[in-house]
């Protein structure tokens, strides 16, 4: 039995593709859902994964499949009900499955013959030997999985190139922040893998960097805290100590042992979710957390730093308790904590969160003609109706936060200090690299964005300045804004 699982790509995202620059293989992560998936796949099915963001694919060329499996986040949903039509118009079974998938699945179901929710560790051998019976069911819940049925993932099954290997170690986050969805996903609680396995996983990546894809390596508690040494003190005890980064909150700068193990074990970069540059936007989105004990982000900051560790800090720009000028704020606030590098989002709301839910019931959300409008829901481009701003008045914020942080001088300052805290030429290469990226990141999209702005509906007044709610709200095709800038074959 043969079977393809597939990463789609999305048309309107040009800092994950192989072909569009080589910064990209930096920022590059191996579908680690779909190696695990394999890694459950008995012996008796030939696994193929594809991952669209290495090129182009030439489906009509391969083999036909006796199944097809399909991940996606929200932004990779139209593509993937496009590969979803595509092979079912050829009588191959597909299922599909990821955190899309499940917080929409009556929307999946419209495209492929079977969904899975949630985690797919327990039902995943169930959904092929349904197939090889003939008897494949519409809906598989897999719920939470039980950490110890977590396999290794079949890293061999793509090809040597990307720059960093991906592990999971945890699940889960208590946070609840309003913008995501990740306890709707995997819970509120903080669930680990033996330590044994994941030792074992890194024995078996080829990649010179680790990446750790936890959405919070070291959870919130001191159980967490506890868990996340032991297992830096075997990565240690193991050899396994090459160059790794990961997400994290502000507390990994709170204990001293924490970070002296995670500089010791090879952290050379944390990934924190800063979230806003106010106390009143921490509130709007639950992030509270981040303020607890009259925390002082520089002094953080700075206890990460001393280890040789570069801090990345992510902002969301168009809170509704954000006004103009919050760029101008996001980046005082980035340098005063001095922070290596900054990942600036517009706020979006997911399927599953809070957020969506809220401005879905106030008719705020614009990108709404689906599956089409889903792949611009990365991050990166304005979908619903700020409270604030208007779509030109955002671009604009986005605009501006790239002259202000990321201009070559301010590169360069930064990146020498780098080489001058950690006496090391491949940090500063890192930082150096890292800082062009989100450059180029920001200059692509401030490309794209032209083609956001012509339409008048998209720059009437901004929710707190008009009335709340729109009536019969139109999507981006409707407002001739289909902006796909690369249309991916088949």
């Amino acid at each position: 039995m043969l079977l393809y699982l597939i990463n789609p790509d999305n048309p309107v995202v040009g800092i994950t593709k192989l072909t569009r620059s080589r910064l990209n293989r930096f920022r590059l992560m191996k579908p680690l859902s779909l190696l695990t998936i394999a890694g459950l796949s008995p012996r008796d099915w030939t696994v193929k994964v594809i991952d669209e963001n290495l090129g182009g694919v030439d489906y009509r060329s391969l083999l036909p499949p006796d199944l097809v499996g399909i991940t996606a986040f929200t932004s990779q949903a139209t593509r993937a009900y496009e590969l979803a039509s595509f092979f079912r118009a050829r009588g191959t079974p597909v299922v599909m499955g990821g955190i899309h998938a499940t917080m929409c699945p009556d929307e999946a179901l419209q495209y492929a013959d079977a969904v899975v929710t949630g985690e797919a560790e327990s039902v995943w051998r169930t959904v092929l030997e349904d197939v090889e019976k003939g008897s494949l069911q519409r809906v598989y819940r897999g719920g939470l999985s039980t950490m110890e049925t977590i396999p290794l993932a079949r890293h061999d099954l793509l090809p040597d190139g990307f720059h960093a290997g991906s592990v999971q170690t945890a699940r889960g986050c208590p946070l609840r922040c309003t913008f995501c969805s990740v306890t709707a996903f995997n819970g509120g609680t903080y669930r680990f893998r033996r330590i044994a396995d994941v030792i074992a996983e890194l024995r078996q990546i080829r990649e010179p960097r680790i990446f750790f894809v936890d959405d919070n390596m070291i959870g919130t508690r001191r159980d967490h805290i506890a868990r996340s040494k032991e297992l830096f003190r075997a990565m240690i005890d193991a050899g396994q100590t090459r160059p790794w980064s990961c997400q994290a909150t502000i507390n990994f700068a709170d204990d001293e042992e924490l970070l002296d193990l995670a500089a010791r074990s090879g952290c050379e970069g944390v990934y924190i979710g800063f979230e806003s540059a106010t106390v009143e936007g921490l509130a709007a989105v639950h992030k509270k957390f981040n303020i607890q004990q009259g925390r002082d982000f520089r002094a953080s900051v700075r206890r990460i730093q001393r280890r040789g560790i570069l801090v990345v800090g992510s902002f969301i720009m168009g809170i509704d308790t954000d006004s103009p000028g919050i760029s101008g704020m996001i980046a005082d606030a980035a340098q005063s904590y001095g922070i290596d590098m900054v990942n600036v989002l517009i706020l979006t709301p997911l399927p599953g969160t809070q957020l969506y839910a809220e401005m879905e019931s106030q008719g705020r959300i614009v990108a709404n003609h689906y599956p089409d409008d889903w792949q611009y829901y990365t991050l990166g481009y304005p979908v619903a109706r700020l409270a604030h701003f208007t779509w030109a008045d955002i671009v604009e914020e986005m605009n501006r936060f790239k002259d202000l942080f990321y201009s070559y001088p301010k590169i360069l300052r930064r990146v020498l200090l780098i080489a001058w805290r950690t006496r090391s030429p491949l940090a500063a290469t890192v930082g150096l690299v890292g800082n062009l990226g989100y450059r180029w990141s920001h200059l692509f999209h401030q490309r794209i964005y032209r083609h956001y702005l012509p339409s008048a509906e998209l720059n009437r007044e901004p929710v707190a300045r008009a009335e709340q709610g729109v009536a019969n709200p139109v999507g981006l095709k409707e407002l001739g804004l289909d902006v796909q800038i690369e249309k991916a074959s088949l």
